[in-house]
């Protein structure tokens, strides 16, 4: 059987609400100094040792670079970062720099990850992208290269492409959209590292239909049936999208973040629910096809 701490290396900690007031149901805005460093020995403690952080997320990467030296971890932490620079000018040098600047805000001499942060960034990869950025890994500053993409199709382009090691994509109990494609089937026959992120889409799984947003009332048919779903197994909203997620997605890595320490243990502890295979199969023919406009956050506005 699993250890915890063994399962926990599945879970990656989403920093960008370090950095940023980042989520639908975010109530506590972005975390102070202490409060950051609070999350992340949480996280440590709790065995996890891979965190996602980006340049485009506010200073999240000074933050989580402070907090691990702080709790002396930077020498065991794999962390996955992500360029701001735009597409024409990817060049090796500028990369480098880039790359050069992360890693002096994290504190920490080499990536375990480096992703490009748009999927349309894959259109180029032939044409002088992959080579520039590979160029990261022959340096020495970054140990793989990926991807984060929204669509299955990009998913699978990604997974095809040489010397792409990663790829991030959104998942959840409510979104089986890259199941339905083979992208866990096809990461697993290539040998290659799939991210989940999303888990909890944004905060909107921990919402109910009288506490979602009014813009977003198509949104409540969806959570009335998790809210079935939780009173029918008896099992939290939360617990429900961790065990889906841990049962569900094969060797893949699962990301969450979180705006207090309280929240990264309870996201542990939902992280060891075992759900039953008659629970997943009513997952699935319960969200069996939801809106699009539920599934992606661009159009909730």
């Amino acid at each position: 059987m699993d250890t915890p701490n063994t399962m926990n290396n599945r879970l990656v900690l989403g920093t960008v609400q370090l950095g940023l007031p980042y989520g639908i149901a975010n109530a506590s805005g972005q975390p102070d100094a202490e409060a950051a460093l609070a999350i992340v020995r949480a996280a440590v403690d709790g065995g996890i040792v891979e965190f996602d952080t980006a340049q485009g997320y506010g200073n999240s990467e000074q933050v989580l670079g402070h907090c691990l030296t702080r709790i002396g971890c930077t020498n065991d932490a794999k962390i996955v970062s992500k360029l701001s620079t735009p597409i024409e000018e990817c060049t090796p040098s500028i990369l480098r720099e880039a790359t050069i600047s992360t890693l002096a805000r994290l504190q920490v001499p080499a990536l375990h990850g480096m992703l490009l942060h748009k999927e349309e960034f894959l259109a180029h990869w032939d044409s002088g992208l992959g080579d520039a950025f590979h160029s990261l890994v022959t340096s020495g500053y970054v140990k793989n290269i990926g991807i984060s993409v929204y669509s299955p199709e990009t998913a699978i382009r990604a997974l095809e492409t040489d010397n792409l090691t990663m790829v991030q994509i959104p998942s959840n109990l409510f979104d089986r959209r890259f199941e339905r494609a083979g992208v866990f089937e096809l990461a697993k026959q290539t040998g290659k590292t799939l991210y989940i992120r999303s888990i909890f889409l944004q905060g909107l799984v921990f919402m109910t239909p009288d506490t979602v947003p009014p813009a977003m009332a198509f949104a409540a048919p969806t959570l009335e049936k998790l809210d079935a779903l939780t009173r029918r197994w008896s099992l939290s909203a939360h617990e429900l999208a961790m065990g889906y997620a841990r049962s569900t997605y094969g060797d893949t890595r699962v990301l969450f973040g979180a705006e207090t320490q309280e929240q990264v243990t309870n996201n542990i502890a939902a992280w060891d629910t075992r759900l039953p295979d008659a629970c997943v199969e009513d997952i699935r023919s319960t969200f069996d096809a939801v809106d699009e406009r539920v599934l992606n956050p661009v159009l909730w506005s």
